[in-house]
């Protein structure tokens, strides 16, 4: 369990499309423009070791790409690096966060001041998912798989504890970036099911001009 006085008030953020970190989850990244470099070297000197994986938003009419509200930390607990000055590494889901500022100046790379209050949660034990109905959750997932012919180790999901499945089917499944930040911003592991499932359907369905809300 992370306690909340280990958690810094400012931390740099990497906003990345599509890229979803959750609590407790592994994210790996190849990281390779010189700024998000510096971030990582920077990152490795400060105790948490913490970088904030966040969705950027796209302001009509201009360039700037503002920042979701919330993301997720997460420690970097593994890096290699390439022949050619590449980092390799993987960062594991510590907490949400909210946005308070983004502080200007003195870094390439984008730094904010956070908040972790309403996200205890993420900081405590693994959360289970009482409601959920294995059997028709697979058949679901079975034929969300086929039609976007992805593959995986079935033996292995089907076994896995509920928030190990629910969070890397919302990490790694091909869905759009809002509808990652409505995964993430799930308050509890049923709610995070309950909007995969949605998102599912409405893929299965073909999808339309709606927004999932």
């Amino acid at each position: 369990m992370t306690r909340f006085k280990d958690l810094p008030e400012v931390i740099p953020v990497f906003p990345l499309p599509g890229a979803l970190l959750l609590p407790r989850a592994r994210l790996p990244l190849h990281i390779f423009e010189p700024r998000y470099l510096a971030m990582i070297e920077d990152c490795m000197k400060t105790p948490e070791r913490l970088i904030g994986m966040i969705q950027p938003r796209e302001m009509p009419g201009s360039d700037t790409k503002l920042l979701h509200m919330i993301g997720c930390a997460g420690r970097l607990t593994a890096f290699s690096e390439t022949e050619d000055g590449r980092y390799m590494i993987t960062l594991t889901g510590i907490s949400r966060f909210r946005i308070q500022q983004e502080i200007t100046g003195f870094t390439p790379y984008r730094r904010t001041e956070v908040t972790w209050d309403g996200f205890e949660r993420d900081r405590g034990d693994e959360e289970c998912d009482r409601k959920l109905e294995r059997a028709a959750f697979f058949g679901l997932l079975k034929r969300f798989f086929q039609m976007h012919q992805l593959s995986t180790d079935w033996d292995s999901l089907e076994s896995a504890e509920d928030e190990l499945l629910i969070n890397s089917l919302s990490m790694l499944c091909p869905f759009e970036p809002d509808d990652k930040q409505a995964l993430l911003e799930a308050p509890s592991l049923a709610t995070r099911r309950e909007t995969l499932v949605t998102l599912m359907e409405f893929s299965l369905r073909g999808g339309d001009d709606e927004v999932l809300q």
